[in-house]
């Protein structure tokens, strides 16, 4: 056994407060105290952040251990090992000098072993004729079976941490399901409300949630979470437990009437047929238009509102390309509440682009459109039965900018005349 209480590190490693505190704990061990090492070290590892061990410093305790001859450490025991560092090295995979002796200095300074030095740094064991151990220097396993129960305790504790966190993560993400869930069936059901208003403050609440969130940030979105799922589930609840004897008529009655020629009027019902409402037939086409190529340039300056929109979303930060404008017409979809069947509706009927210019346009008078949903609709009716084209009104938008003074100085100078000769339906050509 130890003849001695306190030991002294060699060399020029330097004697701390926390290695005497340490060694003073190890030697109030009762000798009837028991720990299994292999239970103790899994409570270490699992502990393993709260206690400061790096996963090296563990592979090298895991190999102090094995060197122990016992399963089961007593207090009453001799509890030091003296391997060599190539000994631990191989039993360490192969671990680095360096790294070995780096990742020793942790496990003395997490107080997971002592180190017991001899006057020359050397470790061995002397012996007495009878083959028992007299001293000893190495390490001193002591604080695996001193500080067992601590180690079990946070383990416990990380346990439970860990639990809390799953199902904290369990809970935001069947939060994140239902709501959009639930906002594409209002969409879907045509249920009365801003669900693009909605949808960006759905978007809001999820881009505060880091990839690894912890566990107060994941209570504080599971909170604002839970509030918004409320209130959507109240509004789907309350337009499904209400009667309403003509669906349609109580939708229509959201339409908005608008005096200005130049406006995108609202049209949810598909069979009404308005002839006041579409911008092709305010210019007198009640036929479909031919589709020719527009210029993107002359769409952006129609529709301000999605440059700006692109800006402040595309990763690229404008819109260079027709790619980069059915991108930004994508996102602003769901902004409009625009469903997936009426977008996909749209883009089968007139295509992407003539869909994407369209779906501009209604974004652009977004303020003056109570359904834009219901007013796409429309127009994909129209564009199927020929009467539809995106040329008058993108220009209808570019005269009332124009009017208003609000377009840039290339769009002013464009001097609008009629389609081709004849009187031949088409769009107008730019000189």
């Amino acid at each position: 056994m130890q003849t001695h209480n306190v030991t002294s590190p060699f060399g020029r490693r330097t004697m701390t407060l926390a290695m005497i505190a340490r060694q003073a704990a190890a030697r109030q061990i009762p000798a009837t105290a028991r720990a299994n090492k292999w239970k103790v070290f899994q409570h270490i590892r699992e502990a393993r952040d709260l206690i400061g061990a790096t996963d090296r410093a563990l592979a090298i305790l895991n190999a102090l251990l094995s060197f122990h001859p016992e399963t089961e450490l007593s207090g009453s025991d001799e509890l030091i090992v003296w391997p060599s560092n190539e000994q631990l090295m191989a039993r360490a995979n192969g671990m680095p000098a360096t790294t070995l002796r780096r990742h020793l200095a942790v496990l003395v300074e997490c107080g997971l072993i002592i180190r017991r030095d001899s006057p020359n740094g050397k470790r061995f064991a002397r012996k007495s004729d009878e083959g028992k151990i007299e001293q000893a220097y190495g390490f001193d396993l002591s604080p695996i079976v001193a500080r067992a129960a601590e180690f079990e305790d946070m383990a416990d504790t990380v346990r439970e941490e860990r639990k809390a966190l799953r199902v904290a993560r369990e809970k935001v993400t069947l939060l994140r399901r239902d709501i959009v869930k639930m906002i594409e069936t209002a969409i879907e059901e045509k249920v009365p409300g801003n669900w693009g208003r909605v949808t960006l403050a759905y978007q809001e609440i999820i881009s505060r949630l880091p990839r690894l969130a912890s566990l107060e940030i994941l209570a504080e979105v599971t909170d604002e979470l839970h509030q918004l799922w409320s209130n959507i589930r109240e509004a789907l609840e309350s337009f499904a437990n209400s009667q309403i004897p003509d669906v349609n008529e109580s939708h229509s009655g959201a339409h908005i009437q608008n005096s200005n020629p130049d406006s995108i009027p609202e049209s949810e019902n598909g069979s009404r047929k308005r002839t006041e409402a579409a911008p092709a037939e305010e210019a007198g086409n009640v036929r479909m238009l031919p589709v020719r190529e527009m210029p993107l340039s002359l769409v952006l300056d129609a529709c301000p509102a999605m440059r700006e929109f692109a800006e402040a979303s595309l990763s690229g930060g404008t819109i260079r390309q027709w790619r980069d404008f059915l991108a930004a017409a994508e996102l602003v979809r769901p902004m409009l509440g625009v469903s997936p069947s009426a977008w996909r509706a749209a883009c089968h009927t007139m295509g992407e682009q003539q869909a994407a210019i369209t779906l501009a346009a209604i974004y652009q008078r977004s303020g003056q459109i109570a359904n834009p949903g219901g007013y796409l609709r429309n127009l994909t009716e129209r564009a199927g039965e020929g009467k539809f084209s995106t040329w008058p009104m993108i220009m209808a938008l570019l005269r009332a900018r124009m009017d208003a003074g609000g377009t840039s100085g290339a769009v002013r100078s464009l001097e609008l005349r009629p389609s081709a000769p004849g009187g031949k339906d088409g769009p107008p050509r730019l000189r």
